[in-house]
């Protein structure tokens, strides 16, 4: 099968073309093309701004796919399918993908299957390592998600825990807009704690369980950072991010010691951190954890890994119906 991936959840205009062959009982993706436009306009505002999103996507949402098309050299007629992120993320941007889909899916007379953003980023660990095999963990850590689930098969999960208040990446933008730093801040904070030392004791957030809590983390910041006359933002920078870490990896430590599953898929914006992805394997390396990182063009918000996601659950569910609607919040 042969599917258009639509991805316009947030400020990424993302389409891709996957193809699909049977391999035993799984599904093999081949990705012919997968473009994606990144809104930088927003860095001025230090954040996302909902009404400049949208109105990009519906200048960029025709051109993007045409792109996909024909970098792919695949016509519109040559499609099975159309995958679209319908959930969660802001709903002005996810209604220009959706609705753009729907019409494509009346007008090609072909199936179109609405995919949760958060099974997207499992998918990507699935085109990463096509013979990853289940049940393992998986941490989703983006802007605007931190979720902890047990990947018991494709298209069959369970939610272990989620952030109670800001998401990972969204503390590191927001801890960036203090430090003076550009957004996003992920990456900012990444190079600038390179030159930096853990001599700050920001405390690691306590929390019961599997969820997770960054606000009092980025409040500690906050406060150290009017209380400090000279501040070095490279030590801040470094300190955060070390606490970040050892914080995921206590929870991950924890349903690793509880479901005794050792191997683990960590995707996501925040999953592109060298830092974090050495600190995870170093970890990994002493208490006999494998962890699974996808390739850097799949850590980011992109459409193949919706793309791949809509043709699983297509073998598995069907199409979705055209009164699907855009959902700024919803569970996996």
């Amino acid at each position: 099968m042969i599917f258009l991936g639509i991805e316009t959840s947030c400020d990424e205009t993302g389409a891709s073309i996957v193809r699909s062959e049977s391999s035993g009982n799984k599904q093999q993706f081949q990705i012919l093309s997968n473009i994606v436009s990144s809104q930088y306009i927003h860095s001025k505002y230090g954040g996302v701004i909902p009404e400049l999103a949208s109105r990009a996507h519906i200048r960029l949402i025709v051109p993007i796919v045409k792109t996909a098309l024909d970098v792919a050299k695949i016509r519109y007629q040559d499609l099975d399918g159309i995958s679209v992120t319908y959930a969660p993320g802001l709903v002005g941007s996810l209604l220009v993908g959706l609705s753009f889909a729907k019409a494509l899916s009346v007008n090609l007379k072909i199936p179109f299957v609405g995919v949760n953003h958060l099974e997207g980023h499992i998918f990507s660990l699935f085109l990463s390592y096509p013979n990853l095999e289940t049940p393992f963990l998986a941490l989703i850590l983006s802007g605007g998600h931190t979720e902890l689930l047990m990947i018991k098969d494709r298209c069959q999960y369970e939610s272990l825990g989620s952030t109670v208040d800001d998401a990972c990446g969204e503390a590191f933008d927001k801890v960036a807009r203090m430090l003076g730093l550009s957004y996003p801040g992920g990456a900012f904070i990444e190079k600038l704690a390179q030159s930096g030392n853990r001599t700050i004791d920001f405390p690691v957030p306590h929390l019961p369980g599997y969820n997770f809590s960054f606000s009092g983390l980025k409040t500690a910041v906050l406060y150290y950072l009017k209380a400090e006359k000279n501040p070095k933002p490279e030590d801040v920078a470094c300190s955060f991010q070390e606490v970040v870490i050892d914080f995921l990896l206590k929870k991950v430590r924890l349903a690793n010691d509880n479901l005794n599953i050792n191997n683990i898929g960590v995707s996501g914006g925040v999953a592109i951190n060298k830092r974090l992805q050495k600190r995870f394997e170093e970890y990994g390396e002493k208490h006999d954890m494998k962890f699974y990182f996808p390739l850097p063009s799949m850590c980011a918000d992109n459409a193949a890994m919706i793309a791949a996601a809509g043709i699983e659950r297509f073998i598995h569910f069907g199409s979705s119906p055209l009164t699907l609607t855009a959902e700024a919040r919803v569970k996996l």
